[in-house]
């Protein structure tokens, strides 16, 4: 039953209750109805406590006195209720209201909250009755309120870290048409190469995040080789690696910067793509925050039915307080380093996402001036390569990505 109708069968319940003509409240009740619910046990006053007592929202009943007649345990624990009387809040209103004004709404949301924790917001409908009653309904809209922030956040850091590269095009070209030296005009040329090439990572980035996010299913599942996974993943690393180092002298071969432990015959069900993305993106990050020369070590292992797929740095570490902001969107820890490297601010997301569309998560460790950890655990292939084990798996992991699991970037543990 949605809130509105809920509303409407609570106020005409409500005036029933306390003597009122069911029709006051725009609502007819048939006789016969009365009388067969009568006869059969509950009365129209205890189906009005049954219904209030089960709804989602707080709903609460005041009378032109300020004296609450009928309340639930929501509307108490959603502050519309205090001590058996109205939130001082709502009590001029509910007067205005009783007195013949049109319905109001009013923000009950706390005043203060314990530090740490995230701010509620508490909407109060106020509604009449009739015969100087009113009907009070709250609900909880933090989520709808924090999701709509999360909305204006990512529309504001998309058009930043849009205009970044956009603009650098526009004065790069500006200088290429000013330069007569051969060598002015290979430098910019080179410069407009690199911004067009993040500017392409961004969008490239942006398109498979909204696909991850969205409600389209993962793509059949197959059985995917962890070790194959892997090579490809590191295939796409080093080739732009390889290219940025032949331009720097004296810098370490990304080759051997990559510490891999044996082949581990492992196999996991998921999309090959996906997969290969999200460890591409963990060693791209693992690279970017790690010291010149200093290795990247990458681990495989079976734990129960999980298979694990660590990637360990030797770099900056992250600061206990931005661990759990790591997979958010465009949160860098060092936002210098990462524009620096042509970093987008999405990959640990999108590794986030991935993993939860397999049914997974994606876990941190990491201490300043140590290093981190990043663990990718996805559930391993069943054993029989059956299709009904598969299409099994495949409708586990459609309920996952529906969003039925929880948010992968709350776990933390240790490599």
């Amino acid at each position: 039953m949605t809130v509105p109708v809920l509303v409407t069968v609570v106020v005409a319940l409500a005036a029933a209750a306390l003597g009122a003509v069911a029709g006051a409240a725009g609502v007819r009740w048939k006789r016969d109805e009365v009388r067969r619910v009568r006869a059969s046990g509950p009365t129209v006053a205890e189906l009005l406590a049954r219904l209030v007592r089960r709804s989602h929202a707080g709903i609460a009943v005041v009378n032109r006195f300020g004296d609450v007649v009928l309340s639930n345990e929501h509307a108490e624990a959603l502050g519309a209720v205090v001590d058996a009387r109205p939130d001082p809040r709502l009590v001029a209103a509910a007067e205005q209201v009783a007195g013949g004004a049109d319905a109001t709404e009013v923000d009950l949301s706390p005043r203060s909250h314990p530090p740490g924790s995230t701010p509620q917001t508490i909407v109060a409908q106020v509604r009449p009755l009739g015969d100087g009653f009113v009907v009070v309904e709250a609900t909880d809209t933090s989520a709808a309120v924090r999701l709509e922030a999360v909305r204006r956040d990512f529309v504001a850091n998309v058009g930043h870290e849009l205009k970044t590269p956009v603009g650098a095009l526009a004065v790069l070209a500006e200088a290429v048409l000013d330069a007569d030296d051969p060598d002015e005009v290979a430098h910019f040329a080179t410069r407009i190469l690199n911004e067009s090439h993040r500017l392409g990572a961004l969008v490239t980035e942006l398109i498979a995040l909204s696909r991850l996010q969205g409600a389209d299913r993962l793509p059949e599942l197959v059985r995917v080789d962890v070790d194959e996974v892997l090579g490809e993943a590191l295939q796409r690393v080093r080739v732009p690696a390889e290219a940025a180092a032949s331009t720097t002298e004296d810098a370490a071969d990304p080759r051997e910067r990559f510490l891999l432990d044996a082949s581990s015959g492992l196999e996991v069900a998921g999309d090959r793509t996906l997969l290969i993305t999200a460890l591409a993106n963990l060693l791209e990050n693992a690279l970017a925050y790690s010291p010149e020369g200093a290795p990247v070590s990458v681990r495989r292992r079976r734990q129960g039915d999980r298979i694990e797929i660590s990637v360990t740095d030797r770099g900056i570490g992250i600061a206990p307080e931005h661990q759990q902001r790591v997979f958010e969107r465009f949160f860098r820890v060092d936002p210098a380093r990462s524009r620096a490297t042509g970093g987008t601010g999405l990959g640990l997301a999108i590794v986030k996402h991935v993993a939860a569309n397999h049914g997974g998560e994606v876990r941190l460790w990491s201490q300043v001036g140590v290093g981190s950890t990043f663990t990718l655990r996805v559930p391993a292939a069943p054993a029989d390569d059956t299709d009904a084990d598969l299409d099994g798996l495949d409708a586990d992991l459609a309920l996952t990505a529906a969003g039925s699991g929880p948010d992968p970037s709350t776990h933390g543990g240790s490599p």
